[in-house]
């Protein structure tokens, strides 16, 4: 890893009407809009959707370095993350983000530790530790 701190350089770009693309060096650009919640046409990445977006990511990639670290046998993650976008005190923002992981592993594999291996990828989250929001995490453990 890189010494601390890390910088992260975005351009994005808007005329009265259309997508905004957004580039960084070496990436590919991506588009986005207001989603449908915003009038907006629904078929682009949303900022609501990349932040959610970013959470979900942060998640399994987390957990894939843990688990690597750990030399914990697995086959695949699955994980479906819920943000959601409320008004408080006047101002609208992320509340909760809800997630559910549905982890794969080998016949005999040590569930218990399968769980709590799920949890810190949770817990280590800097993307999601970096929000003023509720989490909750929902694991299930397939062995086959």
């Amino acid at each position: 890893m890189h010494p601390f701190p890390h910088h992260y350089l975005v351009n994005a770009a808007v005329r009265p009407d259309g997508d905004v693309p957004l580039s960084t060096e070496g990436v590919r650009v991506i588009e986005s809009a207001p989603p449908r919640e915003f009038d907006g046409p629904g078929n682009q990445w949303s900022p609501e959707g990349l932040l959610t977006a970013a959470v979900a990511d942060c998640f399994v990639l987390g957990f894939r370095a843990i688990a690597a670290a750990s030399k914990y046998p697995w086959h695949s993650l699955e994980s479906q993350t819920r943000g959601t976008l409320d008004r408080v005190e006047g101002k609208m923002r992320f509340t909760r983000f809800e997630t559910h992981a549905k982890l794969h592993v080998p016949p005999g594999a040590d569930i218990e530790r399968a769980k709590k291996l799920l949890e810190k990828a949770e817990l280590t989250c800097l993307v999601a530790n970096s929000l003023n929001s509720e989490r909750h995490l929902t694991v299930e453990v397939v062995a086959g």
